[in-house]
């Protein structure tokens, strides 16, 4: 009976993750929330606490499924660069159709942008969860230099910092209604600037 508890509530966290993704914080109404997550009020109360609640736990699951996807690309990969390298090029599939994702813009990039003064407690798991993001692409990098394939002179932290700004520049830009051919130039773009940092 607890597996089944534990399922379910997984469920309702996935569908909280594409409404959340799909319309934002404030415009997801606790009305849209019940029919995606087919929960009735109580139970949802019951199981979440509030909206604000669910709210967290579903960008703790958005961030654990991007981290999942960074880590299966990094143990499928021969280098730590090269690794990467599938990563950053791997930000310009979600804009071709059929690639199931409900926008193509970061749900956490989005969330930082929509919140207010008034939900500061969410502002800073959001905050904490894109840092989070930059010091795994910090550990991957430091990783590449220990290999060899980073020059000896490279700012880790720094270059992570620059890596993920422009992660989230293309993942802004790909809300546009732009070509594909487009996205996929400025990922090349992206791959183009590690490489002036490597070794060979």
């Amino acid at each position: 009976m607890a597996r089944t508890a534990r399922f379910d509530r997984q469920v309702a966290l996935d569908n909280a993750v594409e409404l959340f993704w799909t319309r934002g914080y404030y415009a997801s109404s606790m009305k849209q929330i019940e029919g995606a997550l087919d929960m009735r009020p109580g139970s949802l109360y019951a199981t979440f606490g509030n909206k604000s609640g669910l709210f967290a736990e579903a960008l703790q699951a958005y961030a654990a499924r991007s981290g999942g996807d960074l880590q299966q690309m990094m143990g499928g990969s021969q280098s730590p660069i090269e690794g990467l390298k599938g990563y950053l090029r791997s930000f310009a599939r979600p804009c071709h159709k059929g690639a199931g994702v409900p926008s193509k813009a970061c749900m956490l990039v989005k969330t930082l942008l929509e919140l207010n003064d008034e939900d500061a407690d969410l502002r800073t798991q959001v905050e904490a969860l894109l840092a989070t993001v930059e010091q795994g692409l910090c550990r991957i990098l430091e990783k590449g230099k220990d290999a060899g394939e980073l020059r000896a002179d490279v700012d880790c932290a720094r270059l992570a910092r620059l890596l993920q700004t422009q992660i989230i520049g293309l993942r802004a830009f790909a809300a546009r209604n732009v070509p594909d051919e487009q996205i996929e130039a400025l990922a090349d773009d992206m791959i183009s600037l590690l490489d002036t940092y490597c070794t060979a």
